[in-house]
C-alpha cells in the first residue's frame, strides 16, 4: 500500500492556483474546503458563483497544478457550486449622516496603505472636518494602533455599535473587536456581512468625511463596497518599483470599471535621506508619478522612508500631529488639503 501524500505539499501547490477572474489563490480566497491524500488526491472546493464556466476552468486549474505530484496520482476534483451572496439594492446607497466617503486603496499589500489613511483622516479632521475611519482590512486590521484605541467598541439602543474616537477621528476596526493574536477566521459571505456591518450598523453620526482604509487587491470587499457605497472617489497607494505598480494598474482599472473617481496616486517609500544628507532610492523613483502620467489621473505626491512615520504608528498617535512639519506630514497634510476641497 502506498504512502499518502503530503498534504501541506498539495495545499502549497493549490496556493499558486489564482481563482478564475482574480489575482488572489484558491486557498486564501476560501474557496479550498478540504484535501485528502489517501488513495490519490481529492480536492474538495466550494465556490459561489453564476457562472457556469468558473467550476470547470477551477478543476482543470487545480489538475494542472497537482500534475506534477510524486508518483502522478490520480486527482479527483469536487467543486460546490452554491448561488452568490445577493447584494440588496441595484443602486450605492448613501450611508446616514455622511457626506463624502473616500477610499484608500492598493492593488499589493505593504505598500504602506493604512499609514496613508490613518495620517489623512487625522489630517482632514485637524483641519475641523467631521471625519470617520473605517479599517476596511478584516484579515489584517491595523488602524487601532496606529490611533492608539484598543477598548471595545458599544452598542446604542438601537444596537448599533458606536465608533471608538481618537484624536478627533471616529474609528471602526476589527482590532477592536479581536485579541492581539486573535485571526479573522472569514470566507466569503461572512466577510461580506461584516464589511456592510462596518458601514451599516455602526453609528458614525454626522460626518463630513468617512475614509475607508480597504485591504490590498480587488477582491470582496472591495466589491461590496463599490456596488452598495457611493465613493467620492478612491487615492492609490503605491511604492515606486514595478511590483507594486503593476497592482495598482488593477486597483485603477477596478474603480474604473465601476465609476469611482481616481483622486489620484500617492507614492509611498519614496527614498530616504541618510543623516549625512545623501538620498537613498531603495524602491525605486518617480515611478507613481510616471503611472499617474500614464493613466491620466492627478499624482498626490511622494512620501519619503522616514523612521519617524513608523515610529509614530507604533505609538498611536499619527506623524500628522506628532511633527507636523516633517516633510511627510506636508505631503499628507497638503493631499487632506485637497481633499478637504471636496469635502466643503
Amino acid at each position: 500500500m502506498s504512502r499518502p501524500l503530503d498534504q501541506q505539499l498539495v495545499r502549497e501547490l493549490l496556493s499558486k492556483v489564482p481563482y478564475p477572474g482574480f489575482s488572489r489563490d484558491i486557498v486564501s480566497f476560501g474557496v479550498v474546503r478540504d484535501v485528502r491524500t489517501q488513495d490519490g488526491v481529492t480536492v474538495q472546493c466550494v465556490i459561489a458563483t453564476s457562472d457556469t464556466g468558473v467550476a470547470e476552468e477551477l478543476r482543470r486549474r487545480i489538475i494542472s497544478a497537482l500534475s506534477g505530484l510524486p508518483g502522478k496520482p490520480a486527482v479527483k476534483v469536487l467543486v460546490d457550486v452554491q448561488a452568490p451572496v445577493q447584494i440588496s439594492g441595484q443602486e450605492p446607497a448613501a450611508i446616514p449622516g455622511v457626506r463624502h466617503v473616500i477610499a484608500v486603496a492598493s492593488g499589493k499589500g505593504g505598500v504602506g496603505k493604512s499609514t496613508v489613511s490613518v495620517n489623512l483622516a487625522a489630517a482632514l479632521a485637524a483641519r475641523g472636518l467631521k471625519t470617520g475611519l473605517c479599517d476596511c482590512d478584516l484579515y489584517g486590521p491595523s488602524v487601532a494602533l496606529m490611533l492608539g484605541a484598543s477598548e471595545r467598541p458599544e452598542a446604542d439602543e438601537q444596537g448599533r455599535i458606536i465608533p471608538v474616537e481618537r484624536h478627533g477621528v471616529k474609528l471602526m476596526s476589527m482590532g477592536l473587536l479581536l485579541g492581539d493574536d486573535s485571526p479573522a477566521v472569514l470566507r466569503g459571505p461572512m466577510v461580506t456581512r461584516y464589511t456592510q456591518q462596518f458601514l451599516r450598523q455602526v453609528h458614525w453620526g454626522a460626518l463630513d468625511v468617512l475614509v475607508l482604509d480597504l485591504p490590498p487587491g480587488t477582491g470582496d470587499i472591495q466589491l461590496t463596497i463599490v456596488q452598495t457605497v457611493p465613493l467620492a472617489g478612491a487615492v492609490i497607494v503605491t511604492t515606486p518599483q514595478e511590483v507594486a505598480l503593476i497592482d495598482a494598474r488593477k486597483a485603477v482599472s477596478m474603480f474604473s470599471k465601476t465609476n469611482v473617481p481616481i483622486l489620484g496616486i500617492l507614492e509611498n517609500m519614496s527614498g530616504f535621506i541618510a543623516p549625512n544628507g545623501s538620498r537613498h532610492d531603495i524602491f525605486g523613483t518617480g515611478g507613481g508619478e510616471r503611472e499617474a502620467a500614464r493613466l491620466g489621473v492627478p499624482f498626490l505626491g511622494a512620501l519619503p522612508i522616514d523612521p519617524a512615520l513608523r515610529i509614530a504608528s507604533d505609538a498611536g498617535k499619527p506623524l500628522v500631529l506628532a511633527d507636523p512639519d516633517s516633510p511627510a506630514s506636508l505631503v499628507i497634510r497638503r493631499v487632506a488639503g485637497n481633499l478637504a476641497a471636496l469635502a466643503r
